[in-house]
């Protein structure tokens, strides 16, 4: 699921709101748009043009304030260079977008350049079962593209997520703990630079850049426009749905704890405790084999809990059809799983999400239930890792969580007249479990108003990433609020 808000003023420490003032150099002139658009015709869309009021809009409706200067859709690499060359210098942000999920909309900057790569959205695989995927492509397309040569790629749920923002975050998925992040399944990545450069970052060449975009958070380094991605043959997937009564919260998250840090790595599973008086909760999850299989580690979960769930489905899908079942649109078609001004069945929402890791040790799963108690309408979504996710060190890519249980993200809807009560209580939650032992925090999740935000994303790995970042953006033209060069912290060994 992907989800989020705003800042809304006030907050805890280490909160952050407008983006940053520019650097040294910058040229008071407004960018020449019309340069601009004598390379992209009406693939440019300004204010004043038809279709602005759709191109602008990101996936959360509370970032709909936002109005930024342009939009420029791009086709290649070619064009996200061209874009560079006429913006670069002028003060005005400038961020690319691939699903436009980015929870705070720092992919649609206020005022600012708009590089959308959703037009580079081609999925080819190779008979090597290497797949090249365009920057811009959401996860249903590449789900899709690799379902129909055989293949498969951990990647998240949310159908309409971009690749990108995923990837370059670590990207957490269903698949994870047998096949790892995405980001651990990415072979190279090429990538334009603030200087209009062009990069191919991979083993063996420019190897620090590779480093980074396994987990340094999106718009950071560049703007990647293509991903090589290496895929594993799609075997048959078992999906899991268990429905608990209201009040066995305490029971059943003490049991998920256990099982999932002793299961199989072929399990994934997530316990997903909705607040309430008192709280429930479910368990969604994804077996990489058969129903036998799944069933017997369903039956390990439920011994252990002690309660009978009120609803269990154990169901053998492929893989397309698994992940949409994950995506909530198992009863529709590809090209219904997109938005609706693409044709699709998906709308937008408006929501606020936040987040913290868990683990290695469990938490008090009375503690946590106490937590949500009352809190109706905020869900707390608890994604296992371990298995091939901690096969790597926290250091071996910028995304350093390798040692943690499960990820956690507090989840709730919002609209514009809530967003700041919600927002408060779901703060709430986030530093309830950090008082009860969590830590850190995901950059795809990324949080206005995370305490120590910087380390909590990416711990040990700041100093380096910070140095590479400076290396490649020196004048921080993709510097935006939560950038890894706007957080506190000292510098490291160099890039």
């Amino acid at each position: 699921m992907a989800a989020a808000g705003v800042a809304t003023g006030a907050g805890s420490a280490g909160a952050v709101g407008a983006f940053p003032a520019r650097a040294r150099g910058w040229r008071a002139a407004p960018p020449d748009w019309q340069a601009l658009r004598r390379r992209l015709g009406d693939r440019l869309v300004l204010p004043a043009d038809p279709g602005y009021g759709t191109a602008r809009l990101g996936f959360n409706q509370l970032n709909d304030g936002q109005l930024p200067a342009a939009v420029a859709k791009c086709l290649s690499a070619d064009d996200v260079r061209a874009c560079l060359d006429v913006a670069r210098g002028h003060g005005i942000p400038i961020a690319a977008r691939s699903g436009g999920h980015s929870y705070l909309g720092y992919s649609i900057p206020a005022t600012g350049l708009v590089i959308d790569l959703r037009g580079m959205a081609d999925v080819k695989v190779h008979r090597d079962g290497k797949a090249e995927v365009g920057a811009g492509a959401r996860l249903i397309e590449v789900y899709a593209g690799l379902a129909a040569a055989g293949r498969l790629l951990p990647a998240g749920s949310c159908p309409t997520v971009g690749v990108g923002g995923l990837t370059l975050g670590g990207g957490i998925g269903v698949l994870a703990r047998k096949y790892g992040l995405t980001c651990d399944r990415l072979g190279a990545a090429q990538l334009v630079t603030a200087d209009s450069a062009l990069h191919t970052a991979s083993p063996g060449r420019n190897e620090n850049l590779y480093w980074a975009l396994r987990g340094g958070g999106g718009g950071n380094f560049g703007v990647v426009t293509r991903f090589t991605f290496d895929t594993a043959p799609a075997p048959g997937l078992t999906v899991i749905s268990l429905a608990f009564p209201a009040g066995s919260v305490p029971q059943v998250l003490g049991a998920w704890q256990e099982w999932v840090a002793r299961a199989p790595e072929e399990l994934w599973a997530s316990c997903q405790i909705a607040g309430g008086s008192p709280p429930s909760c479910r368990v969604v999850g994804c077996w990489v084999g058969d129903p036998d299989g799944a069933n017997q580690q369903v039956d390990r979960l439920v011994r252990a809990a002690g309660t009978t769930p009120t609803s269990r489905t154990v169901a053998p899908k492929d893989y397309l059809a698994a992940m949409q079942y994950m995506a909530g649109c198992s009863k529709d078609t590809v090209a219904q799983c997109h938005p609706t001004w693409e044709g699709g069945r998906l709308t937008r929402t408006g929501f606020v999400a936040v987040s913290r890791m868990l683990g290695p040790r469990p938490i008090d799963p009375a503690k946590v239930t106490d937590l949500m108690t009352g809190h109706t309408g905020i869900d707390l979504l608890l994604d296992s890792l371990g298995g091939a996710v901690g096969d790597l060190g926290p250091g071996d890519t910028a995304f350093p969580h390798r040692n943690s249980l499960a990820s956690a993200q507090v989840y709730a809807s919002a609209t514009p007249a809530t967003e700041a009560r919600v927002k408060a209580a779901v703060d709430a939650v986030r530093d309830g479990l950090a008082g009860l032992g969590a830590h850190g925090a995901y950059v795809n999740y990324i949080d206005a108003t995370l305490p120590d935000w910087g380390r909590a994303y990416y711990g040990e790995n700041l100093s380096r990433l910070q140095l590479i970042a400076r290396r490649y953006d020196p004048d921080g033209v993709f510097a935006f609020p939560q950038s890894v060069t706007a957080a506190s912290g000292g510098f490291g060994r160099a890039a």
